[in-house]
């Protein structure tokens, strides 16, 4: 059971816990001593066989941009993506995987072997950024065994280590995405209500408008940019992130801008930055109002607000959610940690749930009376032309096969009819959202279905979505008369297919990469 982990890949930090011997989950520092590591890499420019991961990273990046990668996650799943280093085009589940490899290795001391583990992702992320979060997993070494929402996780490490009780509001606003959760909790079980979410919204946003405002005030004063190449921006991103962070603890934050017609000192004040980042912030109010009327909830029934990211230490959102529930949000533990503590919990019961005899009596112990329901995060349907009564004519649609915050596990099934004679093949589409209209919902696999010739309109297709407790989706497709079924697994890629997918490496390449 030891060598379980728990990992939370965030946009600008990341982290690994693992369960000590009584079910307890413990934070493992990396090789720096540190207890998260920055989620980025940089490609040596000496030894291109040298990849760096963390501190040192963030270090060489103002001296080399074109050499680094930070906020990878916010393109996970975007197959359109590649960074280009000394001719190799790195995927975002490459980069991804490098950052998780430095963990796993930092983590891999004296017998402590790190191979399966949990790893987190935002509750509002879709099956192909999920998908492309477990394919980075196996990059790295690692058998992701479940995957995990990231105020999942922290309502578990919450309910786990503090007395809480009643209808329980998790918001999570990190480096680079914002989620908001409604569950309800009795002592150590949890049953997730609906959660809502923005993969595009969190802390570098907020260092952008910092940015900003550096950028018109040197061009106020002298009339010409301060940012001109890739390494003054790299530089002025670190400086903005810097007067973000000493904005939360004071009410000014001073800086001397060098740009190419001088030197300027800049003082932005608290309430600057809090007008600039104002509209991003009423997202988050969008979304909060969304979340309430989906779990029918007022703002009066919500028992506690627990904060989770390191972007809720900006004090104007505590202020924006006190207003809102008439309490103080709760910051009960470390909230850049809570995530990976609760990814090892899960760690736990899945290990407990799938192979229990591998799960030793103090673990079991610890864990036992640690309960979690978990539901469906979007809704899943498929492409169909149903007959219009009204117009008389097919009319494309959506329709909705898995509702939205069904609990986990959980299977459905519908039955639809081929439109012509002698139909030899459907174009099947898997999609992944609310809307009717296939125009507004994601299309997030899209298979050719062969069926035999020679038969009459309006054979049956009996479709079946299936969504299991490790959030992973399966679709079957089976066309009734032969018997021809169709599978499309939305679990991980085995390493042959992720060789094909990744031309310029495949996965045993990629570890024998050295990173530090």
């Amino acid at each position: 059971m030891n060598n379980i982990v728990g990992i939370d890949l965030g946009t600008t930090f990341s982290a690994i816990a693992i369960l000590n011997t009584i079910g307890k989950p413990e934070i493992i520092p990396n090789a720096e001593g540190e207890r998260i590591t920055p989620s980025a890499v940089y490609f040596d420019d000496e030894d291109s066989t040298i990849i760096r991961v963390g501190v040192e990273a963030v270090n060489s990046r103002q001296l080399n941009p074109d050499r680094s990668v930070r906020w990878i996650k916010r393109h996970m799943g975007d197959s359109n993506f590649r960074k280009d280093v000394d001719g190799k085009d790195w995927s975002p589940q490459e980069i991804s995987g490098l950052i998780l490899q430095k963990l796993r290795q930092d983590s891999s001391i004296e017998d402590r072997k790190i191979k399966e583990a949990v790893i987190s992702v935002p509750a509002h992320f879709d099956e192909v950024r999920r998908k492309a979060t477990m394919d980075a997993g196996i990059l790295a070494g690692l058998d992701v065994i479940a995957i995990v929402n990231e105020p999942v996780a922290a309502a578990l490490y919450y309910a786990t280590t503090h007395n809480i009780s009643g209808r329980v509001l998790i918001f999570d606003l990190g480096g680079g995405t914002f989620d908001a959760t409604i569950l309800d909790v009795n002592g150590t079980e949890i049953n997730i209500i609906c959660s809502q979410g923005d993969h595009a919204l969190g802390g570098i946003d907020f260092d952008r408008k910092i940015l900003e405002l550096f950028e018109s005030a040197y061009r106020e004063k002298y009339g010409v940019e301060l940012i001109t190449n890739n390494e003054e921006r790299a530089k002025y991103e670190d400086e903005a992130e810097d007067v973000k962070k000493t904005l939360s603890r004071r009410t000014i934050a001073k800086k001397i801008l060098y740009g190419q017609a001088g030197s300027l000192r800049v003082e932005i004040t608290r309430d600057e930055f809090i007008d600039a980042i104002s509209p991003l912030l009423e997202r988050t109010d969008i979304l909060l109002d969304v979340i309430l009327e989906e779990s029918k909830s007022q703002p009066s029934d919500i028992h506690k607000v627990l904060l989770v990211g390191g972007s809720t230490r900006i004090p104007a959102v505590h202020e924006r959610l006190e207003k809102k529930f008439g309490f103080a949000p709760e910051v009960a533990v470390n909230v850049d940690e809570c995530v990976a503590l609760g990814a090892a919990i899960l760690a736990g019961l899945t290990k407990m749930r799938t192979e229990p005899s591998e799960v030793s009596a103090g673990v079991a112990g610890g864990l036992k009376d640690v309960k979690l329901t978990d539901v469906c995060n979007h809704s899943y349907g498929t492409i169909s032309a149903p007959y219009d009564e009204e117009t008389g004519r097919h009319v494309i649609a959506n329709s909705i096969i898995l509702k939205k915050n069904t609990p986990l596990p959980c299977e459905a099934s519908q039955t639809f009819y081929t439109m012509v004679e002698d139909q030899t093949e459907l174009q099947l589409t898997v999609t992944q959202g609310e809307d009717v209209d296939p125009d507004y919902v994601n299309k997030i696999a899209t298979e050719i279905f062969q069926m035999p010739p020679g038969r009459t309109a309006n054979r049956p297709i009996h479709v079946t979505y299936s969504y299991d407790l490790n959030q992973r989706m399966h679709c079957s497709f089976e066309d009734e008369d032969s018997g021809t079924k169709l599978e499309v697994d939305f679990s991980m890629k085995d390493e042959d297919d992720l060789e094909e997918q990744n031309e310029n490496i495949n996965s045993e390449q990629f570890n024998k990469f050295n990173v530090q």
